[in-house]
């Protein structure tokens, strides 16, 4: 039996609300009403098709969102402002009609972390973001190609200082410990040959160069393999060893699955299923979506929703596409809550997880949920316009326990009452929704996705 068997609905685990606000709050940082609907009447594998082909959001799309994107993204950059360029991977994240091409990049943005504190060079660090999201569901050696020509990448990891007879180690080790095979698959030795190897890449304007008179001509042996290597040599011999495959398919189950919920059998059945495939990401992304696994009661809520999550989720249930959100305000707000976009803490990228939390950012969660409810982030500020589908049901209980719904995949009529009760404001049901948020967005079981 797979561990990676395609999801199909049982009495036990049936195709509900739940499973399809789990499917998008994991996954594409969130759901509205009208989706959720759609998605229940259509099941499982029509949902997770949408994702991965990317017409899963019905609505709040703009229909040039392309040219859009472009043009906000390359003002960010003529600005040189590093905070506008964040506010312009928010819009996409935010508007784009493939989120799930946003949530992959994100993912690669970590795993290949980089930091513009560095860099300084926001050209550059654009131009790996599209890198990223160029690759990001490509057979893996194409993204890892790419990725070891990527200047900003060299820049970050001292490429240019890396001569014959003077290495520096630090792309190699990188290119080996983190963004491919792991710790332990690899020796000392490796990481010298294999600098060797690289001597010569560098930047010159901006561009990959590789200067032949300064690169190593001599024989080198990386992880058994001897030859005249290449930089472009050793990344093959990368792809190559069986780890890349394990360490690919730990990244994957870390980016959509929660603490716990893959065995070690099971992370090693989908490194085989990658080596058969030829590391391509999607059919990895597709095969974890779609699996029992996934919609599984041990993967639901089982992990800390990270910032950007926790940032757009309740944008999108509440539909903010009708009133939009100001980007750099969301930017500024994603900071304080933990995550620094082109900005990682080192070149291990986010720990994430629990390492989430922090009193500074449970903190300023909380702060982001009232500034939600009072409409501050807009500028002049305003509120977001009520859902569409929360206007046309009377009763103030129930239109709250839709809510709770799309932003936590379900909530309790008697966990409702409690809110109102607690918020005061059994007098004024107009104002419930708006004024039970903070009350939602600060609950445990929010906190996770």
């Amino acid at each position: 039996m797979s561990f990676w068997n395609h999801f199909e609905p049982t009495a036990d685990a049936p195709w509900n609300l739940r499973r399809v606000v789990h499917l998008h709050r994991r996954a594409v940082f969130g759901v509205c009403w009208a989706e959720v609907q759609r998605d229940l009447n259509a099941g499982p594998q029509a949902a997770v098709s949408r994702l991965l082909d990317g017409t899963c959001r019905s609505a709040g799309t703009p229909d040039d969102f392309d040219g859009l994107a472009t043009t906000i993204g390359n003002s960010a950059v003529a600005s040189g402002s590093a905070e506008r360029l964040k506010a312009w991977w928010l819009y996409r994240c935010l508007f784009s009609p493939r989120p799930l091409e946003e949530r992959m990049t994100l993912m690669w943005h970590n795993h290949f972390a980089t930091s513009n504190l560095k860099v300084n060079n926001l050209r550059l660090m654009k131009q790996q973001n599209e890198t990223l999201r160029q690759h990001a569901f490509s057979p893996f050696g194409d993204l890892l190609h790419a990725m070891s020509h990527d200047p900003a990448l060299l820049e970050w990891l001292d490429a240019p200082s890396n001569r014959a007879g003077m290495p520096n180690e630090n792309l190699a080790r990188e290119l080996m410990e983190l963004f491919s095979l792991g710790i332990g698959n690899y020796s000392e030795r490796d990481v010298k040959e294999a600098a060797r190897a690289l001597t010569g890449w560098t930047v010159r304007q901006g561009n990959f160069r590789a200067m032949q008179e300064v690169h190593d001509g001599d024989s080198k042996t990386i992880l058994n393999q001897s030859g005249n290597w290449s930089g472009d040599d050793f990344v093959r011999i990368l792809l190559e060893q069986n780890s890349c495959a394990r360490r690919i398919a730990w990244r994957l189950t870390n980016e959509f699955c929660g603490e716990n919920a893959v065995t070690d059998a099971a992370l090693d059945e989908l490194a085989g299923g990658l080596r058969k495939n030829h590391l391509d990401v999607r059919w990895g992304v597709e095969t974890i979506l779609r699996s029992a696994l996934f919609f599984s009661d041990e993967n639901i809520q089982s992990r800390v929703a990270d910032p950007v999550s926790f940032l757009l989720i309740p944008l999108r249930a509440l539909e903010c596409w009708r009133s939009p959100p100001s980007t750099l305000l969301l930017a500024e707000w994603l900071g304080r809550i933990g995550q620094d976009l082109f900005n990682p803490p080192n070149v291990g990228g986010w720990t994430g997880g629990r390492g989430w939390l922090s009193t500074r950012t449970v903190i300023a969660r909380a702060n982001y949920a009232t500034a939600i409810t009072a409409g501050q982030l807009a500028n002049p500020e305003r509120r977001l316009d009520m859902p569409a589908g929360m206007a046309d049901i009377p009763d103030p209980v129930e239109r709250l326990r839709r809510l709770g719904d799309l932003l936590c995949g379900g909530m309790s009529a008697e966990t409702v009452r409690a809110i109102i009760e607690k918020s005061g404001l059994q007098s004024k049901p107009d104002d419930l929704p708006w004024h039970c948020i903070s009350e939602f967005l600060t609950r445990p079981e929010t906190q996770l996705h």
